[in-house]
């Protein structure tokens, strides 16, 4: 993977992140779009949501001749020094072991990206082992985080080199010429990271937020909750900055995926969302850019309990309602394939006019 050669990072600053502005996308491409499904030979509104989130979608690239037949998976892999308090079923090693799966196409998003013609990246932004795992990309920031119960996750410094390598891939991709990019992790306690930066960001309390993720027991959830919320207590994190929040209980594999989203909205390629880790990640790119979120496409609700709160707090309402928490971007993959069948019907539409019947009126708004 020459291309995917890990970036030079001393550039990496919180000073050149400040300075980044994203701008919105092109609303006159967003109504043309509107405006080309109502003059489609179907009733208005049709096509339900998938015509507001194409629209998006043209708005984002830029025009009205929607193309996303090149799509991508970034699949941010990291561990998490959490695991050390028991907070989940597995071991890191599961970690590798996925990312092994990751680099040579299989696991469950390579036989969904397959599917729908996307390519999976696989990054390799912390997982804890010193090897280059053969077809994943090393920007190891460091082998995994450290255990927030005992001290802060990572440095400012990393948490910000991890936003920037996240940048790095959308950058990327836009100079691949991919037109839609779904956003994947895999890291073994990042449902127990991403509940604690979801409870800090909404400030709430942990038990509001925090699920089972992989399969915990009750006895395992109810430790799960309590060293969120001790962390959260500890680090006073309720109402901090976002980059005190990841930095403090975040993981690398979030930061990446925040600077995956803000990468969206600096080069203009709108970014699918999977389910709890990358809205977590979404709220806190939002959070540092708001305008972020307009570059931002749903796919699932997933059943991690922040899900919802997280997709109010985004403005976002999810497309498919499968109870999913198999995380890798599989439910981001399974939104590709729905907007590739909405936009057959969009790029080959039948106008009123080609069957020479009398359009639709409109007399309420979207």
């Amino acid at each position: 993977m020459e291309y995917w050669r890990k970036p030079a990072s001393d550039r990496f600053t919180q000073e050149a992140l400040e300075g980044l502005a994203v701008d919105r996308p092109d609303e006159g491409i967003y109504r043309k779009v509107l405006d080309n499904w109502d003059r489609a030979a179907k009733p208005l509104d049709g096509m339900g949501r998938f015509e507001i989130l194409t629209a998006r979608v043209g708005a984002v690239l830029g025009t009205e001749e929607i193309d996303i037949s090149r799509k991508a998976v970034v699949v941010m892999c990291s561990d998490n020094g959490i695991v050390e308090e028991g907070i989940s079923q597995s071991g890191q090693e599961v970690t590798a072991a996925v990312a092994r799966e990751l680099g040579r196409g299989g696991s469950s998003v390579g036989k969904l990206a397959a599917a729908v013609g996307a390519d999976v990246i696989p990054i390799d932004i912390g997982i804890n082992r010193e090897d280059v795992i053969p077809g994943v990309a090393d920007w190891k920031i460091r082998r995994g985080t450290r255990n927030f119960r005992k001290e802060p996750a990572m440095t400012r410094q990393e948490a910000v080199e991890g936003i920037f390598m996240g940048i790095e891939a959308a950058a990327r991709c836009k100079e691949s010429g991919y037109g839609l990019i779904a956003a994947g992790e895999m890291g073994i306690g990042n449902t127990t990271t991403s509940s604690a930066a979801a409870a800090a960001l909404l400030g709430c309390e942990a038990g509001k937020v925090t699920g089972r993720g992989a399969g915990l027991s009750d006895e395992g959830l109810a430790r799960k909750r309590q060293v969120i919320e001790e962390a959260l207590e500890r680090y006073g994190l309720r109402g901090e900055c976002p980059l005190k929040v990841l930095e403090t209980v975040g993981g690398y594999d979030i930061a990446g995926l925040a600077g995956l989203c803000i990468g969206g909205g600096l080069y203009h390629i709108p970014v699918v969302l999977d389910g709890v880790i990358s809205m977590t990640a979404a709220v806190m790119a939002k959070r540092l850019f708001p305008e972020t979120v307009h570059y931002l496409i749903p796919s699932h609700k997933g059943k991690e309990p922040a899900v919802a709160m997280l997709v109010r707090e985004l403005g976002l309402e999810p497309v498919i309602d499968g109870n999913m928490a198999l995380g890798e971007g599989t439910g981001a993959v399974m939104m590709m394939g729905l907007l590739d069948l909405a936009l057959t019907i969009y790029s080959k539409r039948t106008t009123f006019g080609d069957i020479q019947v009398e359009p639709y009126e409109r007399y309420c708004g979207r």
